[in-house]
């Protein structure tokens, strides 16, 4: 594994523990020696997660779409930007450079390519794994929401396998880095 894709906010949120997580998440990425790919933003969760990879020698690309870069909104620090066209490319460019999936808090941005990597993994389009990182629990009406479909038959119980959840960094990147491609081991 040489690169995490991590979804999360470009809002910092109301609870200064959210960014606090994404520093200390982008600093055991570069610990690791684990390579940040993201949404190449500045602001937000985003910059904080990128910032810290950058601050403890790691590497940091960001993907962020042109109409983002005109409202100078991309990081301009990073290892490398790459700027693209439309919101579709951007995530497809994120999947195709990660070899695991890491969500921290965020909102619509963040859940829309959450479930676009969760679906993609249910239809077999790729084996890397997918974890939350469940800050102060923000993750856990999703997790009871999961739960519930499964219940309900709407998702089946070893897709809904397919997401991991931890409340710590470094419990998360564990999680991922020894999973097995696909489903829990």
């Amino acid at each position: 594994m040489k690169h995490i894709c991590v979804f999360c906010g470009s809002s910092s949120g109301e609870r200064p523990t959210y960014a606090d997580a994404a520093r200390r998440f982008g600093a055991a990425l570069a610990r690791r020696r684990l390579g940040l790919v993201y949404g190449g933003g500045h602001i937000g969760l985003m910059g904080a997660v990128a910032d810290a990879v950058l601050e403890n020698g790691g590497t940091a690309v960001g993907v962020i779409p042109r109409f983002l870069v005109e409202k100078e909104l991309a990081h301009r620090g990073l290892t490398e930007l790459v700027v693209v066209d439309t919101m579709h490319q951007r995530k497809a460019v994120m999947a195709e450079r990660a070899d695991a999936f890491a969500v921290l808090p965020g909102g619509f941005g963040t859940g829309d390519e959450l479930f676009e990597i969760l679906t993609w993994a249910q239809l077999g389009l790729h084996t890397a794994p997918i974890g939350l990182l469940s800050v102060a629990g923000f993750f856990d009406p999703l997790l009871s929401w999961l739960d519930h479909c499964v219940r309900e038959g709407f998702v089946r119980s070893d897709d809904r396998s397919l997401l991991l959840h931890a409340a710590d960094a470094d419990a998360l990147l564990e999680m991922l880095m020894h999973r097995l491609p696909g489903r829990n081991s």
